[in-house]
């Protein structure tokens, strides 16, 4: 495996789960939950792409200790991982709010 192609790959996939998982959070804030929803279906097959090449990369470097390159790679994909996991709480939080506002909406129009 060439090692500076699965780096890029791990930095490429791993920015594009992070562009789409805030793409979701800007959809919740304006409660399009459908939109979100997808975004954030595409952030986690940004990061299953982004998983396979970590992978390949883990198990052909061997014995050999992994460069700092790949090592930081790995860390942008995990965090990528951390953020997505974050958004999807406050995606749901929005999914509460957007609920609780319908009710006091309702409540205030009787």
């Amino acid at each position: 495996m060439d090692l500076e192609q699965a780096i890029f790959h791990l930095v490429l996939y791993g920015g594009n789960a992070r562009g789409k998982a805030y793409e979701a959070l800007d959809a919740a804030e304006e409660f399009r939950f459908e939109d979100a929803e997808k975004l954030l279906q595409e952030a986690e097959e940004e990061l299953m792409k982004g998983h396979k090449w970590q992978t390949d990369l883990v198990q052909s470097t061997g014995d050999n200790p992994p460069s700092f390159l790949a090592i930081h790679a790995q860390d942008h994909l995990m965090t990528a991982l951390a953020e997505l996991n974050l958004v999807k709480r406050f995606v749901e939080n929005y999914r509460v709010i957007d609920d609780l506002k319908k009710r006091v909406e309702k409540l205030e129009n009787r």
